[in-house]
């Protein structure tokens, strides 16, 4: 039962070879925007927990939530959750097999990513406006 020709078999195309699409790309993003949403949602928590908790808890998280690192960490969060948001809207477009040409997708794809980066932008302008 052995195969004598296994070795001049050719191997199955594999992510080595594989060219990154944009559709695949923003529904892999889509995904692990989702996830990296756990992360500060948890933040966003402990914060209140920590304002329920005493104001020396709450002085430290929140020195790290205003240090740089965190200040990152919630610019990046918005972009998550304004990328989840569109790609979520995307999705239910297509759901009603709208857009699932090829031309369309693209495009579609690039307003999400576009979007996403538009408004995170607006969001942050908006934010730094209104705290000073």
């Amino acid at each position: 039962m052995s195969d004598v020709n296994k070795e001049k078999r050719p191997l199955s195309p594999h992510l080595s070879i594989y060219r990154p699409q944009l559709t695949s790309v923003t529904s892999i993003l889509n995904r692990i925007t989702g996830n990296s949403l756990i992360i500060s949602v948890i933040l966003i928590v402990w914060w209140l927990l920590a304002a329920s908790v005493s104001e020396e808890h709450f002085n430290f998280v929140n020195t790290i939530i205003l240090s740089f690192v965190g200040k990152m960490i919630l610019v990046c969060s918005t972009w998550a959750l304004w990328y989840h948001t569109l790609a979520g809207i995307r999705h239910l477009i297509w759901d009603r097999a709208i857009g699932l040409e090829l031309d369309v997708a693209y495009r579609l794809g690039w307003a999400v990513i576009t979007g996403s980066i538009i408004l995170t932008a607006i969001t942050i302008i908006l934010h730094v406006s209104l705290v000073q």
